[in-house]
């Protein structure tokens, strides 16, 4: 999912320079050229806590505002893989398969 204007995103690490932790949620209020999205961070009342010019490498989208719908949770894990090195992806799928054996209580086969 490409992320647009009026999007909630929930940043994927740490910004220090901007004093954001990962985990932080935004808006996105303006989308530049070449992938980098202004997002503005703001507490419970509505007051601006920060704004930055990120790329999309350090959010998720969380909430689509075309849809009016949140992101499902099958979609945020796909754009959150996406962003880990391909080893780290292979041990985040390794360990899916596993919960995905303990819920379901059947084999399933390993990915590799």
């Amino acid at each position: 999912m490409k992320a647009d204007i009026g999007d909630i995103v929930e940043l994927i690490r740490d910004i220090p320079e901007h004093r954001l932790q990962a985990g932080m949620r935004a808006a996105i209020v303006h989308c530049h050229d070449d992938a980098v999205y202004e997002l503005e961070f703001t507490d419970e009342q509505g007051e601006t806590l920060a704004t930055a010019a990120l790329d999309a490498g350090q959010f998720i989208p969380v909430w689509c505002a075309a849809t009016e719908q949140w992101v499902s949770p099958a979609e945020q894990a796909a754009a959150l893989l996406a962003s880990l090195p391909e080893e780290a992806a292979r041990q985040v799928l390794d360990f899916a398969c596993f919960l995905s054996l303990r819920v379901s209580g059947s084999s399933a086969v390993k990915a590799g």
